[in-house]
């Protein structure tokens, strides 16, 4: 595992203007001063397991992966002691006054865990960088055709690691790339963010 997480970190752009990298940058915001490793240490321990599914997002959030190196993972929720696999932090992650709570995330979760597969799940994004507005930390905003490409070598990777998992693309733009790269998916499921909650859990459970 150790060696997909290399090999997985060096396909992914360094110093890349408006595209933080959660597992190389480190943040004003970040209380540790090694966050970036603990992050490492975060996916390492996520992406140890016998995945029987690989949902692929669009992009990672500042209220998310950008602080905890998992995508659809929340600072609150691994303080919560709430996400398999990762050991819940001993101090807080950011210096805000209360730990992030990203919505998507916390369905994302509550419905892997409803449907009992939340032990066999991986959670990536098609863009494994944070799209942000330019001098602000605290945004996202949509990433570019160009900043979606930079996700497919790892997604390859991915796939080659866990062939025998069913990746299931959330939203158009990760059904798209995965589709331009040749890798075989589902069919894409309702993204949960602006209130795509409930189709996004009905669709997973349809592909379950």
């Amino acid at each position: 595992m150790p060696d997909l997480i290399a090999s997985l970190l060096r396909t992914l752009p360094q110093g890349s203007p408006g595209l933080f990298n959660p597992w190389t940058d480190r943040c004003a915001h970040d209380v540790l001063h090694d966050a970036n490793k603990q992050r490492i240490v975060r996916l390492r321990q996520h992406l140890d397991c016998k995945a029987r599914m690989i949902l692929v997002g669009e992009a990672p959030g500042y209220q998310g992966c950008r602080y905890s190196g998992v995508a659809f993972t929340s600072e609150r929720l691994l303080m919560e002691g709430k996400i398999p696999r990762i050991q819940a932090p001993k101090k807080r992650l950011t210096d805000r006054h209360r730990a992030f709570s990203e919505p998507s995330a916390t369905t994302v979760w509550r419905v892997l865990m409803e449907l009992g597969i939340q032990n066999e799940t991986i959670l990536w994004n098609a863009v494994q960088l944070h799209p942000h507005l330019p001098g602000v930390s605290w945004s996202n905003r949509p990433p570019t055709p160009h900043e979606i490409a930079l996700g497919a070598p790892a997604l390859r990777l991915l796939r080659k690691a866990f062939p025998q998992a069913t990746i299931i693309p959330i939203g158009k733009k990760a059904e798209r790339l995965l589709a331009d790269i040749d890798i075989i998916a589902a069919p894409y499921v309702r993204h949960p963010a602006n209130g795509g909650a409930a189709k996004f859990a009905e669709g997973l459970r349809a592909v379950v």
